[in-house]
């Protein structure tokens, strides 16, 4: 668990131990779905580490995004226990997951198109007094409302800068490049003040420079103290900046372990090999 200082930054609080609270936010254990009879996760365990980059890889079938829904409750497991900060949320809705911190991006960007990039931002943080009618028409509590949405608003664009897309405030979502989406999708996730992110391929058909922008801020959150679960077909890109590997084939945990050892893998090799990458 972690707390954010003044300056932004978050930092493990001093009496985690002491309150029993893991060094591994996320634990997945005996993870199994099928699907009219096929099965797509196959009894899987692993655990991510606090502050960490960790990535998840495995050819097209693997089990990534399946394993994705089913941490984050956009699927109901089977059987087998996802623990995030010590608390069981197997099978919890998404946004329930989601107001405990754990957030998450899509392979396709799922922003509303019809709006503009800052209304997109501006949906995402939670708690918001004035999503209730009634708050925003109550003498006093309108006042309430009204300071909440200046902080929020001010909130908004400082992660807009943070993402250097602020010059697209005024662009409807529908509008933006591949690249930019991401972006956004980022931002939005952000904006929910997790404490760990879960991205499924963020950087599919972004292009170079936009893939090293989205790689810088991930690093510089990663330093603030956020965790990260990246899903990514780049091999390349994972093994220079994730610290753990985990690969999965055909539903199955086939390796767990940095990115040297799973290099030299020979299970990994011919996995990669024998399926499409």
């Amino acid at each position: 668990m972690s707390e954010t200082t003044e300056t932004g930054e978050r930092t493990t609080a001093p009496d985690d131990e002491a309150q029993g609270r893991t060094r591994y936010p996320l634990q997945v254990e005996g993870l199994r779905k099928t699907f009219g009879g096929i099965v797509a996760v196959d009894d899987i365990a692993f655990e991510v580490e606090e502050g960490s980059l960790t990535g998840l890889i495995g050819p097209n079938g693997a089990g990534k995004s399946t394993t994705f829904n089913l941490i984050t409750g956009m699927n109901d497991p089977d059987a087998g226990t996802v623990r995030f900060n010590g608390e069981d949320i197997t099978g919890r809705a998404p946004h329930e997951i989601a107001n405990r911190g754990l957030a998450r991006t899509f392979q396709i960007a799922r922003e509303l198109e019809e709006m503009t990039v800052l209304e997109n931002m501006m949906l995402a943080p939670k708690n918001q007094q004035g999503e209730k009618l009634w708050r925003s028409i109550t003498p006093g509590v309108r006042d309430n409302v009204r300071r909440q949405e200046e902080e929020v608003l001010e909130r908004v664009w400082e992660v807009l800068d943070f993402f250097e897309i602020e010059h697209l405030a005024e662009e409807y979502a529908g509008n933006l490049s591949g690249g930019q989406r991401k972006l956004l999708e980022m931002a939005r996730a952000l904006l929910t003040d997790p404490d760990m992110l879960l991205l499924d391929e963020p950087f599919a058909g972004v292009n170079p420079t936009l893939e090293k922008r989205l790689l810088d801020h991930i690093h510089e959150l990663r330093q603030d103290g956020y965790t990260f679960l990246i899903v990514e077909h780049d091999m390349d890109l994972i093994m220079n900046n994730c610290e753990r590997v985990v690969v999965m084939h055909q539903g199955k945990i086939l390796m767990k372990g940095t990115p040297a050892e799973v290099k030299e893998s020979e299970d990994v090799i011919e996995a990669y090999l024998g399926g499409e990458v």
